[in-house]
C-alpha cells in the first residue's frame, strides 16, 4: 500500500483555486518532499502560464546532489525517478536511507524570498491562534496548516475545507502524537480519518489504530478490519463501548466468544 498524499490529490484533480497553485508552484507548501515534488510536477501542465513558468524555475532552485540523492530512496517511485532521469537527473550510487515512520522531513525546496507573503510563525503574542485563522483568507490558512503552531494544526484539521485538512496531515510539523489526538476526535470529517487509516507508518502505532477503531466517525469497513489488530483487553471494551457503531460491538463480542470457546 502506498503511504497517501492528501494535497496531491486535489492538485491531480484540478480541484485547487489559483493563489494556491502559485504557492504551491515557488515552493511555498511546506510538505513532504514526495507530495511537494509530485506537486511541481503536475504543475508543470497547469494550464496557467505563470504557474507553469514558477513550477518550472522551483524545480531549478532544488539543487542536483539534494535530487539525487532523494532519488536513491527506496520508497520513491520509478515514475519519479523516470521523469528526472529525463531531465539528465539520476539517483545516486549509494541508496539513501528512507524516513522513519513518523520522522518529520524538510520539504526539498522553499519558497525564494519575497515569494512567499506574511510568514506564518508559533510565536504567540495578544492574539489567539483562534482570532488568527478568522482574519486569514483560505491561502493564509492553507501556509497555517503546513507552517503554523500545533495549536493551529488542531483547529484547522477540523476545517469544513477538506483541502485545509489533507494540509494539515501533509505537514512535516506534524507529530505521532498530534495524529493520536486525531484519531479520536468524532468531529473531524471521515476522510481525514480515512486518510490516517491509509497511513502505513501511522499505522504501526497502537494507540492510532485503537483511537480509529473507536471513533463513530471512522468508516466502519475500516474500523471492522482494524479491530483486528486490537488485543484482547481492548476487544472485551469496545463490544460494551455505546459509542461505537453495534455491527462493531457485535463483531468484538463474537471475537469475544471465539476466543474463550477456542480456550476450551
Amino acid at each position: 500500500m502506498t503511504t497517501p498524499q492528501p494535497l496531491l490529490e486535489f492538485f491531480k484533480r484540478g480541484e485547487v483555486e489559483r493563489d494556491a497553485r502559485l504557492l504551491a508552484a515557488r515552493g511555498g507548501l511546506d510538505v513532504k518532499p514526495h507530495e511537494q515534488l509530485a506537486i511541481i510536477v503536475v504543475l508543470l501542465d497547469d494550464a496557467d502560464a505563470e504557474i507553469r513558468t514558477e513550477a518550472t524555475a522551483t524545480l531549478d532552485r532544488i539543487p542536483a546532489d539534494a535530487l539525487r540523492k532523494f532519488l536513491a530512496r527506496s520508497d520513491v517511485s520509478i515514475g519519479m525517478r523516470e521523469f528526472f532521469a529525463d531531465r539528465g537527473i539520476f539517483p545516486d550510487d549509494t541508496p539513501a536511507l528512507d524516513a522513519a515512520a513518523g520522522e518529520a522531513e524538510a520539504p526539498l525546496v522553499t519558497a525564494a524570498p519575497g515569494e512567499a507573503d506574511e510568514k506564518v510563525d508559533e510565536e504567540e503574542d495578544r492574539e489567539t491562534a483562534t482570532q488568527k485563522l478568522a482574519k486569514m483568507g483560505f491561502t493564509e490558512r492553507l501556509k497555517a496548516a503546513n507552517k503554523g503552531s500545533r495549536e493551529m494544526r488542531s483547529i484547522l484539521i477540523r476545517d469544513p475545507n477538506k483541502m485545509i485538512c489533507a494540509a494539515v496531515l501533509s505537514s512535516p510539523k506534524l507529530s505521532e502524537p498530534e495524529v493520536e489526538t486525531i484519531s479520536r476526535m468524532a468531529n473531524v470529517s471521515d476522510e481525514v480519518l480515512r486518510i490516517i487509516g491509509n497511513n502505513r507508518g501511522w499505522m504501526k502505532n497502537y494507540k492510532i489504530v485503537l483511537g480509529l477503531v473507536k471513533n463513530p466517525k471512522t468508516p466502519l469497513a475500516m474500523s471492522m478490519n482494524l479491530m483486528a489488530r486490537l488485543n484482547d483487553r481492548d476487544v472485551t471494551q469496545l463490544s460494551v463501548d455505546r459509542n461505537v457503531p453495534e455491527p462493531l460491538r457485535v463483531a468484538a463480542r463474537k471475537r469475544i466468544v471465539a476466543n474463550t470457546s477456542g480456550k476450551k
